[in-house]
């Protein structure tokens, strides 16, 4: 590790933070429309984005600076068991092929932003509606929390902030003006803030991994000395335990497969996936989309090497989240090692501006008006939007700031357990009405009570509680995911209250949407922008 700041590097750094600073202030007059003063236009960038700035932004959305940081650093801490986030992106794109054209239709058409739009549309449930709607909130905080975490590792690594003993105001001040420019155009220009600086941060990752890939195994020796170093460190000391493998064990073959099916399966339940996703023009470019984003997996798999590569170069580290970023210190000339630090630190604001602007949609929408102020404006909406994306920010800075770096790791392990339970909600609803909206509501409690005590009990070196999300499967005796077993019971409670309710005939709720809704495209007659009077309030949809 190289003493005191890297100033070439932090000055790179500084010059694309500034770049990507001017570009989120002029995306306020980007494709700028005649009524901003909706969430049509703020929150979804007024569904208009053609298929390739819809590429970059689900790109930038799902592909994080955790992303960037933690993957890599699971390999290197553990090997092979860190590789399950390339099958499960690769898993995810034929599921949402099939569901997320029908939710963007159907969305379109009823002018839906969020989520629990949908849902208490569908199933004429308030209750059910905001079930998804908090839980949605709840999974987004700590994932924000991590942004912060990567831009404040890559700071780490710089040497900006002074050491241990410095005054926390200085040693945090750095982070604080990078949230603090964040805040400030996402609340000017909306989702078209993360929109065009999506461009900048997907080509800098792209152009990082390109070269990092070919130009740091050259200066290790290659690839076969690269795996050779990561063998030797797995295998542990002559007659000890082995700390990891190149490759998954039987053992671990459950709790692999388990974790990437459902990581795939929650991955577009998250608030950020479906706000990038309801802001292309049509469905298909959500179609297209699905065929094209495996480009991303591609890069991950590259990216997941570096893991291999911080192990060779001998890196050492007491937080294997600065793994990465202290490899670039260690094997790049240091302007270049600025670029790499630019593309996880802007790796981190765009899919933070999104997540908050997510998270106050679901509130604005699926709380404040459906139970605060169901005659809110438009233009109402949009400020309460505005001001709780600002709120949700400083609660994930607060988070960062006043607990250790793995309490939110884990918080983020649990959020995708509990995102996971509002699945058969969302694509359930999608596909049929036979769900009763109590037996949702039910099953969703359960797979969240479930998720949460089970997730509670399991403990790490670190962490007494919330200390990771593999357990063992009842019935099975096998370790796996704690999310996809919580699911499981979630959907057996649903299905069998279902089938109970059906019978007894307890009021379903009133559907608003018509099989035709699922297949509307841009331009088809009847198609709305704004939510009707129905779905507003009217008491008959609830």
């Amino acid at each position: 590790m190289k003493d005191g700041v890297n100033g070439v590097a932090l000055g790179v750094f500084i010059f694309f933070f500034l770049a990507v600073t001017v570009v989120g202030f002029m995306a306020a007059r980007w494709r700028k429309a005649e009524n901003e003063a909706s969430l049509d236009e703020w929150g979804l960038g007024g569904r208009s984005f053609g298929t390739w700035v819809t590429w970059f932004l689900l790109g930038g959305d799902l592909y994080t600076a955790y992303t960037f940081v933690a993957v890599p650093a699971a390999i290197y801490a553990a090997g092979a068991a860190g590789f399950f986030a390339v099958p499960y992106t690769i898993l995810v794109y034929p599921l949402i092929f099939t569901f997320l054209p029908r939710l963007w239709s159907v969305s379109h058409k009823h002018g839906y932003v969020t989520t629990s739009d949908f849902v208490r549309g569908r199933f004429g449930s308030k209750g059910l509606s905001l079930a998804v709607a908090v839980t949605g909130i709840l999974a987004t905080m700590p994932y924000i929390a991590l942004q912060l975490v990567g831009i404040q590792a890559v700071l780490d690594v710089m040497g900006v902030g002074g050491g241990e003993n410095t005054h926390w105001f200085i040693k945090d001040l750095p982070l604080l003006i990078a949230f603090a420019v964040l805040a400030a155009y996402t609340y000017s220009s909306g989702l078209r803030a993360p929109a065009l600086i999506a461009f900048v941060k997907d080509g800098l990752i792209y152009l990082v991994i390109a070269v990092a890939i070919i130009y740091i195994p050259i200066k290790l020796g290659g690839f076969h000395d690269i795996f050779a170093s990561a063998q030797e460190k797995f295998a542990g000391p002559p007659g000890g335990k082995p700390t990891g493998a190149l490759a998954p064990g039987v053992n671990g073959q459950w709790g692999y497969a388990t974790l990437a099916l459902g990581s795939a399966l929650a991955l577009f339940m998250y608030p950020h996936s479906i706000t990038a996703t309801l802001s292309s023009r049509s469905r298909n470019v959500i179609r297209r989309n699905t065929t094209i984003l495996p480009l991303y997996s591609l890069m991950l798999g590259l990216l997941a090497l570096l893991g291999f590569m911080a192990i060779a170069a001998g890196v050492k580290v007491d937080n294997g989240q600065l793994a990465i970023p202290q490899l670039f210190e260690d094997m790049f000339p240091d302007w270049f090692a600025g670029v790499a630090f630019a593309a996880i630190g802007i790796g981190a604001l765009v899919p933070a501006a999104i997540m908050s602007i997510a998270a106050a949609n679901l509130f604005t929408r699926n709380i404040y008006k459906d139970f605060l102020k169901p005659d809110a404006t438009p233009a109402q909406e949009t400020r309460v939007s505005k001001l709780v994306s600002l709120l949700v920010k400083v609660g994930a800075l607060a988070f960062v700031l006043t607990m250790d770096k793995t309490v939110a790791i884990n918080f983020q392990l649990l959020g995708g357990i509990w995102i996971l339970q509002t699945m058969p909600a969302l694509v359930g609803g999608l596909f049929t009405r036979w769900f009763h909206r109590w037996a949702l509501l039910a099953g969703w409690a359960v797979g969240m009570i479930y998720g949460t005590a089970a997730a509670y009990g399991v403990a790490s070196p670190t962490q007494a509680h919330f200390g990771g999300s593999s357990k063992e499967i009842p019935g099975i005796g096998e370790i796996g995911y704690i999310g996809l077993t919580a699911f499981v019971l979630n959907l057996v409670v649903t299905v069998v209250l279902t089938f109970v309710l059906n019978a007894v005939k307890a009021p379903a709720g009133v559907d608003e949407t018509s099989p035709d809704d699922y297949t509307a495209d841009a331009g088809d007659p009847g198609v709305k922008t704004e939510l009707p009077p129905a779905t507003a309030g009217a008491p008959g949809g609830h």
